[in-house]
């Protein structure tokens, strides 16, 4: 294993000749390879829809498959040796070679939450709890629409939004960023966390290219999978509520005005747009929360939010390693696995970024701790209202849900809430704000990984906030079909991209004690 203590980073080979042009330092076979991948499956997608879905199809089913396992593991060790590291006394290491943060408490974490929990937080947070509701996990079993169903509902969903799933964006893989890129000067691109393993050789040729290449592919992909998923279901949301007509020309304007927000907000930085974004969500959706928690079914809501969370921490091992039904873990826990380790690379890059000047303590509690815990409640009360509801008046919620119809589901639950109409219009807006802090956010990280920096040239931000909204466009063109096939292509991708965080196991633990040494703890 190489060592992690260079002090000067080795050339990647990036530098462009024409300091002047808009792309002076951009890795250009990363950008070719990752560009490229995503174009040709737009293009195939106009091309034969069909043919698209059934490739990514047997790919991901072969990805789940003889991955799926090793997903599980590599997210529950991820977890537990993240908490080992927050309570022994590398807890107290400060991370970024700063003595102090440079960004305020609130404004972190309001920035991790939106970035971290994203626009699927919303729909999902209506969905999944009725999903497992009408049709009960197979760990739990029993029969559907009792209320021990909702309970093991909320406790299913816990899980795939709760401890594991945040630890894995940003955990021990943030300490690894912080050290090589802040302490040791080695760019800010995924192949960095294989630097403790190959060494030199990661940093330059076609290795580490086809390595940052997988990390941007994934983040593309999922994040334009949101940005075409929003346009739909914000059409499909703007029909229900004022009649306008669910048109792809309605589509496109509602994506239109994402790009713009989150293109704006990435180019205006982490000090400036992300910050005033992310702040306008929290103050949103904690409103939304407490006016649901006051007026909605606030009983059900603390009882549901209490027995479910109990359950999951009951259950949590065997809902962790669960292999008995591999087809449904395919199409939920597996899948939700892909999804965020897709994330995983670029996400820790963003943390690592916004995070200077934290300890390993303060990071790993808010990652892997608090956010989920706050995750949890959310899905709480927006699903465990529609839960409520549903066991109050039998499919006034799972009827608009049928055919697993995500907006259909969160609008039924608005419209059972006092100014049903409002908090629908409002809950429409949330989720926007959240997608467009995933957009800016991921921007900005895509941006990082082109230049090895972080604070990536505005021209290079603005191409990629545009590009991929023009490739959502470009898919919703065809309908769902499109947005659906490269949401299943993330899980593909997080193949790959898996075994880039592997190292961190071992390697951010080495780097926690040798800071812990160096700081004197």
């Amino acid at each position: 294993m190489s060592t992690v203590n260079k002090t000067t980073p080795p050339n990647s080979g990036t530098q462009a000749a024409n300091q002047n042009s808009w792309y002076a330092g951009v890795d250009i076979p990363v950008f070719l390879i990752s560009g490229g991948v995503v174009t040709l499956f737009c293009a195939l997608a106009l091309y034969d829809i069909d043919l698209v879905s059934a490739w990514v199809n047997t790919a991901f089913m072969t990805s789940t498959k003889y991955f799926g396992a090793y997903w599980q593991v590599l997210l529950l060790l991820t977890f537990v040796i993240g908490l080992l590291l927050c309570i022994g006394r590398t807890g107290s290491v400060v991370l970024g070679g700063l003595t102090s943060p440079e960004i305020s408490t609130f404004q972190w974490i309001s920035i991790i939450m939106c970035t971290l929990l994203a626009g699927g937080g919303v729909f999902w947070a209506a969905a999944e709890p009725m999903a497992h509701f009408t049709s009960p996990p197979p760990l739990f079993g029993g029969d559907a629409g009792t209320i021990d169903a909702a309970y093991n509902a909320l406790a299913q969903s816990f899980m795939h939004w709760g401890f594991l799933a945040w630890a894995i964006l940003g955990s021990l893989t943030g300490i690894v960023y912080m050290y090589l890129h802040y302490e040791k000067g080695l760019p800010l691109k995924p192949r960095t966390l294989l630097y403790p393993v190959f060494g030199d050789r990661i940093m330059t040729g076609a290795f580490g290219s086809i390595v940052d290449a997988c990390c941007v592919l994934a983040v593309v992909a999922g994040t334009v999978g949101p940005i075409g998923f929003l346009g739909l279901q914000v059409s499909f949301g703007l029909e229900k509520l004022f009649g306008i007509p669910n048109t792809y020309t309605t589509q496109i304007v509602i994506l239109l005005v994402l790009i713009c927000i989150y293109t704006i907000s990435a180019v205006s930085g982490v000090a400036k747009g992300i910050q005033i974004l992310s702040r306008a969500n929290v103050i949103l959706a904690v409103i939304l929360m407490a006016f649901i928690l006051i007026f909605g079914p606030t009983s059900f809501i603390i009882d549901g939010y209490l027995q479910g969370f109990g359950l999951y921490l009951d259950n949590f091992i065997p809902m962790a390693t669960f292999r008995g039904d591999p087809g449904w873990l395919n199409w939920w826990t597996v899948f939700f696995w892909g999804w965020f380790l897709g994330y995983g690379p670029l996400m820790a890059m963003f943390v690592a970024r916004i995070s200077r000047g934290r300890t390993i303590r303060e990071m790993i509690l808010l990652i892997s701790v608090v956010a989920p815990i706050i995750t949890c409640f959310w899905f709480t009360i927006v699903g465990g209202s529609g839960l409520a509801f549903e066991l109050e008046n039998p499919g006034i919620i799972s009827e608009p849900f049928t055919g697993f119809n995500l907006p259909a589901a969160l609008l039924a639950i608005t419209e059972q809430l006092p100014m049903g109409f409002l908090i629908s219009l409002l809950f429409l807006i949330l989720t926007t704000i959240f997608v467009a802090t995933t957009g800016d956010s991921m921007t900005y990280a895509i941006s990082m990984v082109m230049t090895g920096t972080d604070h990536p040239k505005s021209s290079i931000r603005i191409f990629w906030g545009i590009i991929m909204g023009a490739m959502a466009a470009i898919l919703i063109s065809i309908g769902s079909g499109g947005i659906s096939a490269l949401q299943s292509f993330i899980v593909v991708t997080a193949v790959p991209v898996s075994l880039v965080l592997l190292p961190s196991l071992w390697t951010a633990p080495q780097i926690a004690k040798k800071m812990a040494d160096e700081q004197g703890l």
